[in-house]
């Protein structure tokens, strides 16, 4: 009787022991989310000219004050415009540049461009993950005629890729959004 009640503690201990212990010896990485503060959007018009600079900026992040957005100057009519999309984290001194880990992790990442409001402008990819599907940060901007309106640009973590290149489609969560008011003027550029 004693080696039965001796067995049944040992089995229960062998139990309790392996029941308690980590399987897994080779956990998946915890790849935190990115911060970003900051997001600048050059635009160099083909032929020369005046480029464009458009950011936003949100140095408290989700504290109390709203971002700085600014618009560095109107859009010439018919014109194309290379774009390119720099983030910071301006939280770290120097500033790290979040645009290189996104780019690295192009097949978790998509810029969206939506333009509304009568804006007369069109926008092509310019970069591409590794799949062939778009990336966003290299992109052209081409205008139309002389108008008014915005551009939104969204940045998702890990969108469904192939997507129909909206936002609905791709799913995914926001790292950055931002709507700009632009306006496109008979000028040169």
């Amino acid at each position: 009787m004693k080696t039965i009640k001796f067995l049944s503690m040992f089995a229960l201990a062998g139990l309790l022991f392996t029941g308690c212990s980590d399987d897994d010896e080779n956990p998946d990485p915890i790849n935190e989310e990115e911060v970003i503060t900051t997001m600048t959007v050059t635009l160099v018009p083909a032929g020369g000219g005046t480029n464009i600079t458009l950011q936003t900026r949100d140095l408290d992040g989700d504290g109390p004050n709203p971002p700085e957005v600014t618009v560095s100057g109107d859009l010439a009519a018919n014109t194309t415009y290379g774009g390119a999309i720099v983030l910071l984290n301006e939280t770290e001194t120097p500033p790290e540049n979040i645009t290189e880990e996104v780019e690295e992790e192009d097949d978790e990442h998509q810029f969206f461009f939506v333009v509304g409001g009568g804006l007369d402008a069109t926008i092509e990819y310019g970069n591409f993950d590794g799949d062939g599907n778009p990336l966003g940060t290299q992109f052209t901007l081409t205008t139309g005629d002389a108008s008014s309106g915005s551009l939104a640009i969204t940045l998702r973590h890990e969108p469904k890729k192939p997507n129909d290149g909206t936002l609905a489609d791709a799913g995914g969560e926001t790292d950055i959004t931002q709507t700009f008011s632009l306006n496109i003027l008979d000028i040169a550029p």
